[in-house]
């Protein structure tokens, strides 16, 4: 399907694990959500399961075509120890739970938790408390109609409310199962969609989550019908791809929604064309992203180490066990990717191999149809797939790329923006100077979105005061921002209560040096806010004054010799631009061995 730049990977051992064939149309089936991954019914001549042939709405999907023949299933990927080859101790976990069967194919990848009886029909442990506190009465106010899909932990059907404010109204009805909930994790797990759904809901692009209720077997999870089928079905529709002027519209709905819940502390994990739903079968339908079952909280200081997701769309740093809500960025270059050319920017016959594929290949921009796709567009899709999590772009500065700017997108205050100006106040004199004379040399278009967040932060007498921060953060604030405490950075700004940034430092403050580093310019760039500096900040500094502004030891006195000019003991180029990134030096004695 797609192509990858790289060396060959070697052939996979035989106990790994089987996920479907290189061609978007035969993805593999998702039979539920922590499945090894089947073949697919297309691939295997088995019946197809249609969920529109069980539902009382007409398939989106023109006559012939089926809806999402096969799926990239959802899963939660589960290492004892951070592996060098991300795949081999997940299957030698299973030779080791079955005894040696080789190759297993719809069973979920077992998890920690489930290798101990907690309070089974065994009576083995204590029982687990499957009391969530919902309420009680759901078949009193919905009169539950035929399945429309399904998952490992329960089904969705569709349902019509025979009493309260929707009265009349058809919605979808997630029913998990209790039975499935083996561990105290697997009862959070709920607790937390719910609880996600319920803060989110307010969205454009989430969802509508209308309430939840339980009964002594099952979670019943009230939400909005969206009738006009996957993003998947739909690109299937077309052919495999969209053309640009389409591949936008859906991209800023989707960073619209990804903007939204990364400012309110949530990484999603899941991000594919299976979990967005169109609201109606018209073209111009609402899309709406769906499924926060894998989603977690996440402060600002945070990195999560859980391995989950779908492995076509998996981030490198979630293979390297950290990660934070850039994970989601590359998942949305993946599927800018497939709408803009129908291919899978990695791909691979095992699982091994997508991984190994996604650690180290490069996509194809080279074959049809990328020769024909605007440069903007290219640049937008690599600008998302950088392997680099730093050098990627958040959602909000997405939304504000050259290739989206015509859609007009609504920009949404950046997180990020708070933990750049946080690093900048509370930085020595001497780097505030380098980041000054880097702002100087920021392209017109990288401007913009500095402009855009300046704006929202909503300055007084044109500057910013911590007030301003704290406003603006209120603001868009839902109870999922106050489950992840991001509001906690505002105790680490402290010194703006005495001062305003105007314009110029707030660019300072928030300019990103490895975002800057990831465009094409960057060499103009740096030597541009070199010669700002040499006149503006440049000054005589020791090698021992210059690891005290790094945090470095004196291991680090060698090579940091080489970026001081000995004619004046000033910062070279080469210093200075060195010095912007900052460096890690391992000491000796933390080398292995």
């Amino acid at each position: 399907m797609g192509h990858c730049y790289s060396r060959n990977i070697s052939a996979v051992e035989d106990d790994e694990i089987p996920v479907g064939t290189d061609e978007l149309p035969n993805l593999p089936t998702e039979n539920h959500r922590h499945a090894s991954i089947p073949q697919s019914p297309l691939a295997s001549g088995g019946p197809e399961v249609n969920s529109y042939n069980i539902s009382p709405f007409q398939s989106p999907l023109p006559a012939g075509v089926a809806p999402s023949p096969a799926r990239t299933p959802g899963r939660k990927f589960k290492w004892p120890f951070p592996p060098p080859s991300p795949a081999k101790p997940i299957m030698a976990a299973l030779r080791r739970r079955r005894g040696g069967a080789a190759q297993p194919r719809d069973e979920p990848i077992p998890e920690d938790s489930e290798d101990v009886d907690v309070g089974g029909e065994s009576g083995g442990g204590e029982r687990l408390d499957k009391n969530f506190g919902f309420g009680k009465n759901f078949e009193g106010k919905y009169e539950l109609g035929k399945e429309v899909g399904r998952g490992h932990f329960g089904h969705t059907c569709w349902a019509k409310a025979k009493k309260g404010k929707i009265k009349g109204q058809t919605v979808a009805v997630k029913i998990i199962s209790k039975a499935k909930m083996t561990s105290a994790l697997s009862i959070e797990d709920v607790r937390r969609e719910v609880k996600l759904l319920k803060a989110l809901s307010g969205h454009r692009h989430m969802v509508k989550f209308y309430d939840v209720y339980e009964d002594a077997d099952n979670v019943f999870v009230v939400m909005e019908l969206c009738e006009g089928g996957e993003l998947l079905d739909r690109i299937l529709a077309r052919g495999g791809r969209y053309p640009e002027v389409d591949a936008k519209r859906i991209l800023v709905q989707i960073l619209s929604a990804t903007a939204f819940f990364h400012l309110q502390g949530v990484v999603h994990r899941d991000l594919k064309p299976e979990n967005f739903l169109f609201t109606s079968r018209n073209e111009d339908a609402i899309l709406k992203v769906i499924d926060f079952g894998l989603s977690d909280f996440i402060r600002y200081d945070q990195r999560l180490n859980d391995v989950v997701g779908s492995a076509y769309y998996v981030a490198p740093e979630v293979l390297h066990r950290s990660y934070s809500t850039e994970a989601d960025m590359w998942s949305i270059g993946v599927i800018s990717y497939i709408l803009l050319c129908g291919s899978r920017p990695f791909y691979g016959r095992t699982e091994s191999a997508i991984f190994r594929c996604v650690l180290r290949a490069n996509p194809n921009f080279e074959d049809m149809p990328w020769p024909s796709i605007s440069p903007t567009g290219k640049d937008f899709v690599k600008r998302l797939l950088n392997r680099d999590h730093r050098k990627r772009m958040t959602a909000a500065q997405a939304l504000a790329h050259p290739w989206l700017r015509d859609e007009n997108p609504g920009l949404l205050l950046d997180f990020s923006v708070y933990k750049l100006v946080k690093s900048y106040i509370r930085a020595s004199p001497f780097r505030r100077s380098a980041l000054k004379a880097l702002s100087k040399a920021i392209p017109d278009e990288e401007l913009v979105f500095l402009k855009a967040q300046f704006m929202l932060l909503d300055p007084k007498d044109g500057g910013l005061s911590l007030n301003s921060f704290t406003t603006a953060l209120s603001r868009y604030a839902t109870d999922a921002m106050m489950e992840s405490r991001l509001p906690d950075v505002l105790n680490t700004m402290q010194p703006l209560a005495q001062k305003k940034l105007d314009f110029d430092e707030f660019c300072a403050a928030a300019v990103s040096v490895y975002q800057l580093e990831a465009l094409e310019e960057w060499e103009q760039i740096a030597t541009s806010a070199f010669e700002h500096f040499e006149h503006e900040g440049n000054r005589i500094i020791s090698v021992q004054e210059l690891a005290g502004e790094m945090s470095l030891g004196p291991n680090a006195y060698p090579l940091l010799k080489d970026w001081i000019r000995s004619s004046d003991g000033r910062l070279s180029f080469l210093g200075y631009a060195k010095f912007l990134h900052g460096v890690t030096v391992r000491s000796s004695s933390s080398r292995p061995r």
